[in-house]
């Protein structure tokens, strides 16, 4: 049996930020012109002129780094192939290209004034090391020595009254049906293996179903008929269930440990204080290029519910925006007696 590794493997040292992402794309926008602001601002003395002097440097501005970003942007995938000494060095040299290539359009295509074009190509690549040393210091930041904390966090709340619930259920069933509790104690094992894995990276939607499903079976143990799980999975009009779940999106690429503690709060908030049968329905669906998961239980107890799963459900939206950025996002839906955890990410899939 694979045992549990305990010792962290060394952290790689971190690379070139996503140009194909939203967030990195809005932040390169606003680092590069707020640079420009400030450059303006040393640069003029006379308050009379800074209307004009921002006008002009605007207009010698925004066409390069626009240029910058549209070439990075169709450049992100050779880019991440690459090492990182070799990746800065093609980011440097594509603000070099534009630089130069935009200067005589911004100039004029005579006289070109080779101090000038010095000065502008000097102040682009600074302000691409300003900018690179930015989102290098974001990356140390928040990753992945704070994902790990984050996800520590959410691995710790695993409430001890499961594990505790759950070895009384198999004691419940040792006697009358000791292949079943057998099977639930490899269950247990596997699912707390996996919340002690190093999950710094994303994983297969497929791990992530077969990790609720372990849990679904042990909580099964004690619940019963009471819980009942439908799972809806959807690749873009073939919809189907776990056991015929479309092979396409079970390669989705999602954060560890994401949709288990989802399913928990469902169970404990929704299912658990109720005296009938409860359903909780699980919706994973692959609309173009996103991915869009539900969890959708009902509601015993409003306030109670929504104390119980703050912490949680704050866990995951900072983890997707660690992930993810600016293109993920978590929201909450109640009404009709039903309380539902919405989450929109971008799809990304496994090699087959």
């Amino acid at each position: 049996m694979e045992s549990i590794r305990q010792k962290a493997a060394p952290l790689s040292p971190p690379g070139l930020p996503d140009f194909r992402n939203l967030g990195v794309m809005l932040r390169l926008l606003l680092v590069m012109n707020l640079l420009g602001v400030l450059t303006v601002l040393l640069r003029v003395d006379d308050p009379a002129m800074l209307a004009s002097e921002f006008v002009l440097a605007g207009g010698r501005l925004e066409l390069p780094l626009l240029l910058v970003v549209l070439m990075l942007y169709l450049a992100a995938p050779r880019l991440s192939r690459l090492g990182p000494g070799a990746g800065l060095g093609a980011v440097f040299g594509i603000v070099a290209l534009v630089v130069i290539a935009s200067f005589p359009l911004l100039e004029g295509l005579e006289g070109v004034d080779a101090r000038a074009l010095a000065r502008r190509l000097a102040w682009a690549l600074g302000a691409t090391v300003l900018c690179l040393a930015y989102f290098d210091y974001r990356n140390r930041r928040y990753s992945p020595a704070v994902a790990e904390a984050r996800l520590l966090a959410l691995t710790a709340r695993i409430r001890p009254h499961f594990f505790f619930n759950s070895l009384n259920g198999v004691l419940g069933v040792i006697r009358s049906e000791p292949r079943r509790a057998e099977r639930a104690l490899e269950e247990l094992a596997d699912l707390f293996r996996a919340f002690m894995q190093e999950n710094r990276d994303l994983v297969a939607l497929g791990e992530e179903v077969a990790l609720c499903e372990r849990y679904v079976d042990l909580e099964r143990l004690r619940l019963g008929d009471r819980l009942e799980v439908r799972w809806e999975l959807d690749d873009d009009g073939a919809v189907g269930g776990v056991a015929d779940a479309p092979p396409a999106l079970m390669r989705a690429r999602v954060p560890p440990l994401m949709l288990q503690p989802l399913l928990e709060n469902a169970v404990y908030h929704g299912i658990e204080p109720a005296t009938e049968a409860g359903e909780v329905l699980v919706r994973i669906a692959r609309r173009g290029g996103e991915l869009r998961i539900e969890v959708d239980n009902p509601v015993c107890d409003v306030s109670r519910h929504q104390a119980g799963n703050r912490m949680a459900l704050d866990n995951i939206r900072e983890r997707l925006m660690l992930f993810f950025d600016l293109e993920a996002s978590l929201d909450i839906v109640t009404g009709d007696g039903r309380y539902r955890v919405c989450i929109r990410l971008p799809f990304r899939s496994a090699q087959p």
